[in-house]
C-alpha cells in the first residue's frame, strides 16, 4: 500500500513485539515460523500495527530464548530461511510496516564458531573477540542478570585454560566490545540486515555494553563511543533506519545513551514503566508524574518508547525495596510469581484479576504517556501466563487464534509444541483468543 519514507517515521508508530517461533505454526511441526507469520500480517495491520519488533530468529541453542546467537548471518531452520525473510519483509513494507529485530551483541552463544575457535587457540584472533582471566575478578552481585540460576560471572574453561565472563548465563561469552575486530563485526553484522530491509535495530544489553569491567585497558568513553559509531554507520546505509536501546536506568544513566543526540534515536522507557506499576498499586499518580518529571530532557529527536509488558520479566530493579515490596504485594503476592528477586514473571491481564476496566484504564494511560507505544502479541486480547513453566518461559506461550487444537497456533501433537499453549482456566485458549 505505502511506506512512510520520512526519516522520523518512528515518531508516529505503534510498535508490537512478538517471538516467530511463538506466533504461528504453518507446517504442522508445532514451531512458529516466518511462513505463519507471513499469513498473519493482514492482522496486525488491521490492529493499526506500523512496526513489529523481532526476538531473536537467528540459529541458537535456544538456552535464552534465542539471545544466545551462534550465527548473525541467517535464520534458525526451524523458523524458514532467508528467502522466507525476504517474502516476510516485502509484504510488510506492502502493508506500511517496518520491520526492527534484535542486535544482540553484548555476547553470543557458547557453540558459535568464533568462541569455539577463541578456546582451542589462544594465538587465533577470535581469542580477543571474548573477555578472559587468568583467575576470577571480583564482582558484586548486581552483575548476576540472572540471581537464582546463576552465582558468579566467571566460568572456567578447559580448552583455553582461563576463565570466561559472562553477564548472562554462562553459555553466553561476553564480547570483547574493546576490541577493533569485534566493533568491526558487528557494522557488518548490521549493514547486512540493513541491506534485507530491516528498518533498524533494538540494541539487547546496551547498559552492560559500556561497561568496562574486566577489560584491560579501555575506558568507558570508548565503549559509549561506538554507540555514535553505530548510529553514523547505520544512517549512512539507510537514512531512516532506527536504534532503539535497551537500557534499564535511572535518569542520569539514561542521559549517557542520548548524547547529544548522536547515540541511539530511542531508549525503552523502564524507568517510567516500573513507576507506572507503583503508581497503580498505591491508586494514585504521585509517583507517575514524579518519573516523568525527573525524566531527562530529550535532545534532537530522542523520544522514548513506552510498554507494559514484554517478552521478559516486569523489572522493578530501578525502586526503592519497600516500593518494590508494594508492586510484589499486589501483583505477585506469591514467590512462584517471582524471579531474579527483583521481577515478576506474569503478563498484564492475570496481575490485574482479568478486569477489562483496569486493564483498558492501563493501556489508555500508557498510549497517552509521551513517547511511543508498543504492545506484546497477546496483549491485545489479555492472554494468561503459565507459572508452571521455569522463569521467563511463563510469558511466552503460544499465541492463541482459536478455541480449535492448540489455540489455532499449530496442527501439531501437543507434546511437540515449542512451548505449551494454556489450555485451562479462565485464561485458556478456549475462553482466550483472537
Amino acid at each position: 500500500m505505502y511506506k512512510n519514507l520520512h526519516q522520523d517515521w518512528y515518531r508516529n508508530a505503534v510498535f508490537y513485539s512478538l517471538d516467530v517461533e511463538s506466533f504461528y505454526d504453518s507446517t504442522g511441526d508445532g514451531v512458529g515460523d516466518f511462513i505463519g507469520l507471513i499469513n498473519k500480517l493482514d492482522y496486525l495491520a488491521g490492529l493499526g500495527i506500523t512496526c513489529i519488533w523481532l526476538i531473536p530468529f537467528y540459529p541458537s541453542p535456544d538456552r535464552d530464548n534465542g539471545y544466545d546467537v551462534m550465527d548473525y548471518y541467517n535464520v534458525d531452520p526451524q523458523l524458514g530461511n532467508l528467502g522466507d525473510f525476504a517474502v516476510f519483509i516485502e509484504k510488510a513494507d506492502n502493508l506500511g510496516i517496518r520491520i526492527i529485530i534484535d542486535l544482540v551483541v553484548n555476547h553470543t552463544s557458547i557453540q558459535h564458531p568464533w568462541f569455539q575457535e577463541a578456546r582451542k587457540n589462544k594465538n587465533s584472533p577470535y581469542h580477543d573477540y571474548y573477555i578472559w582471566s587468568e583467575e576470577p575478578i571480583e564482582f558484586d552481585e548486581s552483575r548476576l542478570m540472572f540471581k537464582g540460576e546463576e552465582e558468579t560471572v566467571w566460568t572456567y574453561d578447559k580448552s583455553a585454560k582461563k576463565y570466561y565472563l559472562h553477564r548472562f548465563y554462562k553459555e553466553q561469552p561476553d564480547l570483547n566490545l574493546g576490541n577493533e575486530a569485534v566493533r568491526e563485526e558487528i557494522l557488518k553484522i548490521m549493514g547486512f540486515w540493513l541491506r534485507l530491509g530491516v528498518s533498524g535495530f533494538r540494541i539487547d544489553a546496551a547498559e552492560i555494553m559500556v561497561e568496562n569491567y574486566g577489560l584491560v585497558g579501555v575506558d568507558e568513553k570508548t565503549l559509549h563511543d561506538f554507540f555514535n559509531e553505530m548510529l553514523d554507520f547505520a544512517l549512512a546505509k539507510k537514512r531512516d533506519a532506527l536504534l532503539l536501546a535497551e537500557v534499564n536506568g535511572k535518569p542520569d544513566e539514561i542521559k549517557k545513551f542520548l548524547g547529544k543526540g548522536n547515540k541511539v534515536h530511542m531508549l525503552f522507557n523502564f524507568y517510567l514503566n516500573q513507576y507506572l506499576f507503583l503508581s497503580l498499586v498505591q491508586n494514585k499518580a504521585t509517583s507517575l508524574k514524579e518519573a516523568i518529571q525527573n525524566l531527562p530532557k530529550l535532545v534532537h529527536k530522542n523520544l522514548f518508547l513506552n510498554f507494559l509488558r514484554h517478552h521478559d520479566e516486569l523489572n522493578l530493579k530501578l525502586l526503592k525495596k519497600n516500593e518494590m515490596k508494594q508492586v510484589f504485594d499486589k501483583l505477585a503476592p506469591e514467590e512462584n510469581m517471582r524471579v531474579f528477586g527483583f521481577g515478576i514473571r506474569r503478563r498484564l491481564s492475570p496481575m490485574f484479576d482479568g478486569n477489562q476496566k483496569i486493564l483498558r484504564f492501563v493501556y489508555s494511560l500508557m498510549f497517552s504517556l509521551p513517547g511511543i507505544p508498543m504492545i506484546r502479541y497477546g496483549e491485545e486480547i489479555g492472554m494468561g501466563d503459565d507459572l508452571s513453566l521455569e522463569g521467563r518461559e511463563s510469558v511466552r506461550t503460544p499465541m492463541q487464534w482459536t478455541k480449535n487444537k492448540n489455540g489455532g497456533f499449530s496442527e501439531a501433537d501437543e507434546k511437540d509444541l515449542v512451548h505449551p499453549v494454556i489450555n485451562k482456566g479462565q485464561y485458556g485458549y478456549q475462553n482466550i483468543n483472537i
